[in-house]
């Protein structure tokens, strides 16, 4: 009987349901026993092809694949000829799809007995398995870069077949772990040798570029049962981006809060001049620096030192090499680095509205570290805020020059004067010195036949007059009007004589700015001399020399007069000029 040619559409074939023909004798008796009795389906082929006879599970296979039993006459030409065929196949079972081994057993008369077993569960066991074992492949590679384990010697036995760190897998299998580790301490047992286990911990190796990549590494050591270490598996990510991402926002927040520092140190300081020197000592301990020198670059563009802290560096410099650096810092918009002699300077200029107007540099010692990015990030910080504070001492500098000196003729006013006087009356060191009260004589017919812009000159140029020839520790001041006082220290009655003597002799060239010839410009001067620790106040010394001015005005004008110490004014040692 042939075979159906498709036998997913045609039915199966008559199955006998009754027992073997007898024929057969001892022998069919014994596989009906074997076939009814066989747990998994059993049938007996003919050979046409034709099941003679099937037990229940057959039956019950038959009826839901009908077409499956054509596999008999693949196993047919291996079992007549005295071999046992072992197949599977795939069954649509009554259950769903169903997988069977078949045994096809070849029998004298040409017959085939096939038996089943039915491993469907233990297949899909199988495939659960090795899904499983992939599913956890999977996610080893997903949460790491590579898994590696390590044999007895410490030495790589497998890597991810990715390779790692740069390296196919195969150029570490075999190599030590010690090779790639960065800065390894030989007596220190590695991570990948550890006898405990070990989660995430961060370990430096070398890649294959030689570059530097941190590991975050877990380990499990493998022991075996008599407690024997055999090696270690563990997994690797690579977290070096995080690391130094990490590590770069710890500086940021580390130079923001030294910033942040010296910036509310600055604002707590209402004198400019005590800021920079506070900037100076924080800078110098912010940059672990030994010394810091801040200049502020005056309107003639040459520097001057403004506040420093530490090993002084000028003395250190010779030949100008300061100058230089402090102009090649003021025309260089970023930091730079020097170094000079056995100093190894890094300088930066500050700015305020775009314009330069100083410098701050910091030093140590040449063999020290060379300076790192951060600072340079963190001295480019400060001197924005050094750039402000040089702008404050400019503006408390106009102030103060402002408050203390007289808007015309620029010098002190009659209040600063005063203080200033006060001051140097306490001093017992500068020994007998004296003062002049000067008055402009015919001052009032300039203003009256020229105006008071005329008149202002007149007053400029006398300023000029008293204030040409004072030295350190004199002090020329106007007190209002055409009247004016210079304090000579250290100077002696014959020495403020020959002083008063120049001045004279100077109003004669300013002659040009009279009112007419009627009425030429003159000084008449007071003098008084005073001696230190008689107690004599800023206020009675002025008037004991005013007292003597108006002395020598109503003499006759031009002159002077001396104060006595009692206040009367006394005959001058030499005539005054007519």
């Amino acid at each position: 009987m042939p075979l159906p040619t498709d036998p997913l559409t045609c039915a199966a074939p008559p199955v006998p349901a009754g027992p073997l023909p007898e024929d057969g004798g001892a022998e069919t008796s014994s596989l009906a026993v074997v076939i009814t009795g066989y747990p998994g389906p059993a049938l007996l082929v003919s050979e046409d092809d034709i099941v003679l006879t099937a037990n229940g599970q057959a039956r019950a296979l038959l009826a839901a694949d009908p077409g499956w039993w054509r596999n008999t006459a693949l196993w047919r030409k291996a079992a007549l000829a005295g071999l046992a065929d072992q197949r599977s196949t795939g069954h649509r079972g009554p259950d769903g799809p169903m997988v069977y081994d078949w045994l096809a057993i070849g029998l004298p008369r040409s017959e085939l007995l096939v038996l089943g077993r039915d491993v469907t569960l233990e297949r899909r066991l199988q495939q659960t398995l090795t899904e499983s074992r992939q599913r956890y492949k999977d996610l080893v590679e997903a949460s790491s870069d590579f898994a590696w384990e390590t044999d007895r010697d410490g030495r790589f036995v497998f890597v991810s077949r990715r390779g790692a760190l740069g390296f196919a897998a195969e150029a570490l299998i075999g190599r030590h772990p010690r090779t790639l580790v960065h800065d390894d301490d030989s007596e220190m047992p590695l991570a990948f040798e550890s006898r405990r286990p070990i989660d995430r911990i961060e370990l430096w190796v070398h890649k294959a570029d030689r570059s530097l990549a941190c590991l975050q590494t877990s380990v499990k050591p493998l022991i075996d049962g008599d407690g024997l270490w055999q090696g270690a598996r563990g997994v690797c990510r690579d977290i070096t981006e995080q690391v130094m991402r990490s590590a770069e926002l710890s500086r940021i927040r580390n130079r923001e809060s030294v910033l942040n520092h010296i910036v509310h140190t600055l604002r707590d300081q209402v004198d400019a001049a005590k800021a920079l020197e506070v900037a100076a000592y924080e800078t110098t301990r912010a940059l672990e620096a030994i010394g810091c020198a801040i200049h502020h670059i005056d309107d003639d563009h040459s520097p001057s030192l403004a506040a420093a802290f530490g090993d002084a560096m000028n003395g250190r410099l010779a030949g100008g090499r300061l100058s230089e650096l402090l102009d090649a810092v003021a025309a260089t918009e970023a930091p730079i680095e020097r170094i000079m002699g056995d100093l190894s300077v890094l300088a930066c200029r500050t700015r305020f509205r775009q314009e330069v107007n100083g410098t701050v540099c910091v030093w140590r010692a040449a063999t020290a570290p060379p300076w790192d990015e951060d600072a340079r990030l963190l001295i480019e910080g400060v001197a924005d805020r050094i750039g402000i504070t040089h702008a404050h001492l400019a503006y408390q500098e106009r102030l103060r020059h402002l408050s203390e000196r007289d808007s015309l003729t620029g010098l002190f006013n009659r209040r600063t004067f005063l203080e200033r006087l006060e001051e140097m009356l306490t001093w017992r060191d500068f020994g007998t010195s004296s003062l002049l009260y000067i008055d402009l004589d015919n001052f009032k017919a300039v203003n009256d036949q020229h105006g008071h812009h005329q008149g202002d000159e007149v007053l400029r140029a006398v300023a000029a007059l008293i204030d040409g020839g004072i030295r350190p520790g004199d002090l020329a001041g106007r007190m209002g009007g055409d009247e004016f006082v210079l304090w000579l220290a250290r100077t002696d009655e014959r020495t403020a004589i020959a002083v008063v003597r120049r001045l004279l002799a100077g109003i004669e060239k300013a002659q040009s700015l009279s009112a007419d010839p009627d009425h030429p410009l003159g000084l008449s001067i007071g003098i008084a001399v005073h001696a230190p620790g008689r107690g004599e106040t800023a206020a009675a010394l002025i008037e004991r020399a005013d007292a003597a001015m108006y002395r020598a005005k109503m003499q006759g004008k031009g002159g002077y007069r001396l104060a006595s110490a009692h206040g009367d004014a006394d005959p001058p040692l030499e005539e005054s000029p007519p």
